[in-house]
């Protein structure tokens, strides 16, 4: 075998695994960074309050009525320094929404505009309050980027709704 037919095969290798990996559909990409994203945000959510403990992956379940932890307040007057809000105003607020848009993102429903919102908060987050993480804010970026859109995928209740209208939306019309 000559030079240029191993080159000629190798390529020829490369351009079927390339072929094989664009097939990945995208509600697996979806699926997959829904639970990523929701579970970084419902765990950072989880360290803000007390009296509510739920972690499937960890199998720890306390349901009882969630409240503020003591020391998130102080938590966000000395170290995150929101300008814009105060600490008793904002603590609550971001605890509320990491637990809630996280929930939702997991579950597919009002993903994107969930996506957003988190999107948001990870914007927030690194230029106000730790600018120096943009690694790890850029990898939620990203996925919180490929909800927005793309959606989250064909196992979702966004998909399921979605579907729905367009059954009803047909059958007006036939």
């Amino acid at each position: 075998m000559t030079n240029i037919t191993l080159l000629d095969a190798a390529i020829g290798h490369v351009q079927t695994v390339t072929a094989m990996l664009s097939r990945i559909p995208d509600s697996l990409i979806a699926l997959a960074g829904r639970f990523s994203i929701a579970a970084i945000f419902w765990k950072s959510g989880q360290t803000k309050i007390q009296g509510f403990e739920v972690d499937i992956v960890e199998g720890h379940f306390h349901l009882g009525l969630p409240a503020l932890s003591d020391s998130v307040v102080a938590l966000f007057r000395d170290e995150y320094r929101l300008p814009l809000l105060p600490p008793e105003l904002a603590a609550p607020a971001a605890a509320f929404s990491e637990h809630f848009f996280a929930l939702l993102i997991l579950i597919g429903l009002a993903t994107r505009f969930s996506a957003m919102a988190l999107l948001g908060m990870t914007a927030t987050i690194q230029l106000l309050v730790y600018p120096d993480a943009y690694p790890t804010h850029g990898v939620w970026a990203a996925v919180l980027l490929f909800l927005v859109a793309r959606g989250p995928g064909a196992v979702s209740i966004d998909e399921l709704i979605k579907r729905r209208v367009a059954e009803t939306t047909m059958s007006e019309y036939t």
